[in-house]
């Protein structure tokens, strides 16, 4: 489980296509804490560990990334160079600083708009049809990773605003109409859409 919280910003260092896709993420992490098999959120999605090391460029990990996951997110966008959010599984006696995530992805939202709003951007996001009604104005959503809170709904469209912070902190900063995003909805709106369909 994790947080929505970002840790670090990692960067895409090499990637090999044989039989599923592997990657390499440069981290800031040290390295010695990143043990095999441990879970690691990019870009939102939860991927296990299977190598990690150093070198002059510093700590690394790597990670098998399977088709069906290549195909529900955007992972299968990654080059080489691309800038991610990262996230360390959450352990007990951690703050809670965000809201559960639990990288698994429900589907792909667009930016389809972005204005300056003093210091902050606010960005517009289209979800798939399926997902829009576990979207409320201030509930909670992970995109690319990062526990957000929604600010407006309008049909499938909601926005989102974006602090300083969060753009120096996360990928945000680099985002652009037309970037195909990692969402995953409030577990919460999950359980109370389903209670509704049940009493209904």
């Amino acid at each position: 489980m994790f947080t929505g919280i970002i840790t670090d910003i990692g960067t895409v260092r090499a990637l090999e296509q044989k039989g599923d896709l592997t990657a390499r993420i440069g981290c800031g992490y040290d390295v010695d804490s990143i043990e095999i098999g441990c879970s690691i959120a990019c870009d939102g999605v939860c991927l296990t560990v299977v190598d990690r090391g150093a070198e002059d460029q510093g700590a690394w990990f790597q990670v098998s990334i399977s088709g069906e996951t290549v195909s529900k997110t955007n992972l299968g966008g990654w080059v080489e160079g691309s800038r991610i959010n990262l996230e360390r599984a959450l352990k007990v006696g951690d703050e809670l600083g965000g809201h559960i995530v639990s990288g698994h992805v429900d589907g792909l939202a667009e930016v389809v708009g972005m204005a300056d709003e003093g210091d902050s951007t606010r960005i517009t996001f289209r979800a798939p049809d399926a997902l829009k009604k576990f979207i409320a104005p201030k509930g909670s959503v992970a995109l690319n990773g990062t526990s957000l809170t929604v600010n407006e709904v309008e049909g499938a469209d909601f926005g989102v605003n974006f602090i300083p912070h969060t753009k120096e902190a996360t990928t945000w900063g680099l985002v652009k109409v037309g970037d195909r995003i990692n969402l995953e909805i409030d577990t919460l709106a999950r359980y109370v859409a389903r209670l509704n369909e049940v009493d209904g």
